[in-house]
């Protein structure tokens, strides 16, 4: 599945025409997907003790109450951590693609219409494109991956919120400083066919390698640092 969603801007590029532009924006919606996910993930984790040593101290070290305490704790602990990533993904994401659409997408549409309205207006032109398709691809790509390794796989029983809050941020950072370096490159050269179908591909292999880490348990399970809570 995700070899066959990431294989759709592929068809953009030949036949809709597609530029450097159009294939970044789309990785860049992607985000906006995987940060989606990740709330769906920290709401529903619930984690096995047996698996996951989340036990929760005081600042002194001491244990703080029973499993079942615990559990409550970590449970309630989400009405914290789950508006916190929202926010702070949300506008990692916004400044993203500003940079993104600013630098690559021509300067007119967010200097005449300012940056909300500019990368609306790009977005709705690229999903009129064709752009529609390819994100729905990612979108079920990520949504089997979530079904299938978060709640039958079981990894929900082996995180924790606050673990999971930042499991995003490691996949974003190193996929998008390599596409946007090769992005730029390609932008220089007038975004011929076979250089963006080698960034697609470069970005497949990333993508794969990112996803077989993610997903690779540990020896033992997951290790999971303990919780200090003041």
């Amino acid at each position: 599945m995700l070899i066959a969603a990431n294989l759709v801007p592929l068809v953009g590029v030949f036949l809709w025409d597609w530029r450097i532009f159009d294939v970044v924006a789309l990785y860049w919606a992607e985000n906006v997907v995987v940060g989606g996910m990740n709330v769906l993930k920290m709401a529903l984790c619930a984690p096995d003790p047996r698996q996951v040593p989340m036990q929760v101290k005081s600042a002194d070290g001491a244990p703080i109450g029973s499993a079942g305490s615990q559990m409550a704790i970590h449970h309630v602990s989400k009405l914290f951590f789950i508006p916190f990533f929202v926010v702070h993904y949300g506008i990692f994401t916004f400044v993203h693609g500003l940079f993104v659409f600013s630098l690559l997408g021509g300067n007119s549409g967010i200097e005449s219409a300012g940056p909300m309205t500019g990368m609306r207006s790009m977005i709705a032109e690229i999903v009129e494109g064709g752009g529609k398709w390819a994100l729905l691809a990612l979108v079920v790509s990520h949504g089997v991956s979530f079904v299938h390794h978060f709640l039958i796989g079981g990894e929900f029983r082996r995180t924790i919120a606050p673990v999971q809050m930042f499991a995003p941020y490691g996949r974003v950072v190193v996929l998008h400083v390599a596409i946007l370096a090769g992005a730029f490159a390609i932008s220089a050269l007038g975004s011929p066919v076979l250089l963006l179908a080698i960034l697609i591909a470069g970005k497949i292999g990333i993508d794969i390698g990112l996803h077989r880490r993610s997903h690779r348990r540990r020896d033992g399970g997951d290790s999971l640092s303990e919780i200090p809570m003041a």
